[in-house]
């Protein structure tokens, strides 16, 4: 009898997703988003006919994939930081200040956070249940917040952090000044007390994240690659947290 070897659950459009999104991030990594042509993503996948992005509709929705890897990655890496503190402010400036760290590292990293925060999709992709995630941190401080009012200070805040994200550090603007500067105005825009924040910022700024920032990179990048080999094996791809 022949034996026949079963290929797996996976499709071959799922197979070419998958390895458009592990082309993708090479690309957007080297190039940043503007920069990331499908003639460039479809060379390395092999297509010849027609844009690859097609697959997620368009680039946009390849940059959605990504961004959500990279989101759940840092967001599980400042938990562990943060290690029993309980300290919600503290919590709040890790994660923010991983992704001040993770636009030092290349222009491209920069210039695709800062489309992301732009671009309808994944700024909504980004901004989705933060409201409750602000409100969970700093309703104390904002007892009388409405629903309404924690939607407008995500938007504020997202602001904020795109505003600063796009300035790079400079030898006179060094990542410590940047990141004091940047949590002193969020933590006003929720009306915490400076006497509750300034000890916070202070621990925040001695902490050097570059090494974490990285590893964050390095992590989202080998889970879409761990994507499209599962697939490839038919085997099951890893979960995306949080998405």
């Amino acid at each position: 009898w022949r034996s026949i070897v079963k290929r797996g659950p996976y499709s071959k459009g799922i197979l070419m997703k998958r390895k458009i999104l592990s082309a993708s991030a090479k690309v957007f990594l080297e190039r940043g988003y503007a920069g990331t042509s499908s003639k460039l993503v479809a060379d390395l996948v092999g297509v010849s006919n027609g844009s690859p992005f097609f697959h997620y509709g368009n680039k946009e929705g390849v940059l959605l994939e990504f961004v959500k890897r990279m989101f759940s990655g840092q967001f599980r890496i400042a938990e562990r930081l943060t290690g029993d503190a309980t300290d919600p402010l503290m919590l709040y400036g890790l994660e923010t200040a991983l992704q001040m760290h993770i636009v030092e590292l290349s222009e491209p990293l920069r210039e695709l956070y800062v489309s992301a925060y732009t671009l309808p999709s994944t700024a909504a992709y980004i901004n989705e249940g933060m409201e409750k995630k602000l409100a969970a941190i700093f309703g104390g401080y904002l007892p009388k917040a409405t629903e309404n009012d924690w939607v407008a200070l995500e938007l504020a805040t997202s602001g904020i952090m795109r505003s600063f994200m796009s300035a790079s550090c400079t030898e006179n603007y060094p990542m410590a000044a940047k990141l004091r500067n940047y949590l002193s105005c969020c933590y006003k825009l929720f009306e915490v007390p400076r006497a509750h924040y300034e000890p916070v910022i202070d621990q925040i700024v001695r902490i050097d994240l570059t090494k974490t920032a990285q590893d964050i990179i390095d992590e989202t990048v080998r889970q879409v690659d761990e994507g499209y080999e599962a697939a490839m094996a038919g085997r099951e791809a890893p979960e995306v947290v949080g998405s």
